[in-house]
């Protein structure tokens, strides 16, 4: 596939802080956050359209086989993927790192990537504060230790650590350093 695009990939473990930080840089910066779609059951708050396409497995599996998403990942039992729609200038994916390696394959793409680090303490009060149970939080804490090693992960642009950053300053850092590593191209 040929794409020509600027875009903010965040990656990071679950609860570092990337998707509330899309979210702050999507309103504060006039950007736009590309919405995924998953197999996942919707979480209390969030919207279909809005967070992710919420989507059986039956119609993801179609969509992926019709050639439909850029790039599609299974975490923690779930499908989820990128669909060639939301590919697109300004716009903001939060990907786990199977998702990062398929859009660093494209060609002529243009990407500005994160990793979103995180202390494991600071995490699972987040996991805690938005309702998520305790077998489930164990259950992520411990693949993450598997899915983001920094050999799977590989090269990032930037890393940033949320641990003691407010959301808001996350967002400020992050596009500072998207607008520097654009111009710089």
């Amino acid at each position: 596939m040929h794409y020509n695009f600027t875009m903010i990939i965040l990656v990071g473990a679950s609860a570092s802080g990337k998707t509330a930080t899309a979210l702050k840089l999507a309103s504060k910066f006039n950007l736009s956050k590309a919405v995924t779609s998953t197999t996942r059951q919707k979480r209390i708050g969030e919207c279909d359209g809005v967070d992710y396409f919420f989507i059986s497995k039956e119609e993801f599996l179609k969509r992926k086989e019709n050639n439909e998403f850029v790039e599609t990942t299974i975490y923690n039992n779930n499908y989820y993927g990128c669909g060639i729609n939301q590919v697109a200038d300004d716009k903001i994916i939060v990907l786990d790192p199977n998702g990062l390696h398929a859009f660093l394959k494209l060609k002529n793409r243009h990407v500005v990537s994160f990793l979103i680090l995180c202390d494991e303490k600071k995490r699972k009060e987040r996991m805690y504060s938005r309702g998520d149970k305790e077998e489930k939080i164990v259950e992520r804490l411990r693949n993450d230790v598997n899915d983001f090693d920094n050999k799977k992960i590989g090269k990032t642009d930037f890393v940033v650590d949320t641990s003691n950053l407010s959301i808001e300053e996350t967002a400020d850092k992050i596009y500072e350093l998207y607008i520097d590593k654009i111009k710089s191209n």
